[in-house]
């Protein structure tokens, strides 16, 4: 796993880039949380191909798990990926609540990723 930098607008933000999942499960959501925390990170972006796909399976409770201490830490959190595959429309009303209200975004591309996490 790597950690890319990005400054803008004065915000310090984390891409963080990996050729695995790097969450497979809360515990490792948290992990990289404080890592990064440690790091002086309050924002951050990770690609969907890196976290679990039991993450986007509302019922396992582990998106859920996961974003509530990303919020009790006053982390930002970006997901970048494709989500029109997830046809259950808790997921789609999931996603579209967390964008309206910005502290965990889903975007499409890390240039997004990167604008949402700078304001």
């Amino acid at each position: 796993m790597e950690i890319q930098t990005h400054q803008r607008n004065g915000v310090k933000i984390a891409e963080v880039i990996s050729d695995t999942t790097v969450i497979g499960n809360a515990e490792e959501g948290l992990d990289l949380l404080g890592n990064l925390y440690y790091q002086d990170f309050d924002r951050i972006f990770i690609y969907q191909q890196n976290i679990t796909p039991d993450f986007f399976d509302l019922k396992t409770g582990i998106a859920g798990e996961i974003l509530q201490k990303f919020s009790n830490y006053r982390v930002r959190l970006a997901i970048v990926g494709d989500f029109s595959a997830y046809q259950s429309q808790s997921i789609k009303d999931f996603i579209f609540e967390s964008n309206k209200h910005g502290h965990v975004n889903f975007v499409e591309s890390k240039a997004e990723a990167i604008e949402r996490l700078s304001t």
